[in-house]
């Protein structure tokens, strides 16, 4: 394990935690900001994180594709309730619905890692772009899903700052989660 990755890693994970933390509190969700990802900083996480660390992509990726599974992925998705797949049980015919507080915290998640990944090269079609080939394929309750990608929809034709607020966000989770 190269010392170096181990301080990059951990200075990726900071940025990101504080990005969560900003987008939250812009929510109204200041707990959900600040417990956000602790998991990252167990044994499990972190020194397979550090291990697989490139910098510009998640180490989980990189992991799953040289050995087929991640450890730290398995972990993390189990004990932090803003991930689809927490919240996915492929028994199951219909997927249990995300709570408002975890659906809005997994927005303010893949709005952070989109910046933080794509750095300079930010724009905000990127969550919608990365949602539309990966996250939508993780099978969660469709009323989750149709929450998150018209959250990304509204990311890409008003900005960031039209969506990061309660009255928004409350606004849309009553639409696609609670109503119909």
């Amino acid at each position: 394990m190269k010392l170096s990755n181990l301080f990059r890693h951990l200075s990726l994970v900071l940025r990101h935690k504080w990005r969560v933390f900003i987008n939250c509190a812009k929510c109204g969700l200041i707990w959900r900001g600040l417990v956000h990802d602790l998991s990252k900083f167990s044994p499990s996480e972190f020194f397979e994180s550090v291990k697989y660390f490139q910098g510009n992509r998640s180490p989980i990726g990189v992991c799953r594709k040289l050995n087929g599974y991640s450890a730290a992925w398995l972990h993390h998705k189990g004990r932090n309730k803003h991930h689809i797949e927490y919240w996915t049980d492929r028994e199951c015919e219909v997927q249990p619905l995300m709570p408002y507080k975890y659906a809005v915290e997994c927005v303010c998640d893949k709005l952070a890692a989109t910046r933080i990944y794509a750095g300079k090269n930010y724009s905000t079609d990127l969550p919608l772009d990365h949602w539309q080939k990966h996250g939508c394929k993780e099978g969660g309750n469709p009323k989750t899903m149709k929450f998150v990608e018209s959250v990304f929809i509204d990311v890409k034709n008003m900005g960031e700052a039209a969506v990061l607020n309660k009255k928004y966000m409350k606004e849309m989770y009553k639409k696609y989660c609670l109503d119909g």
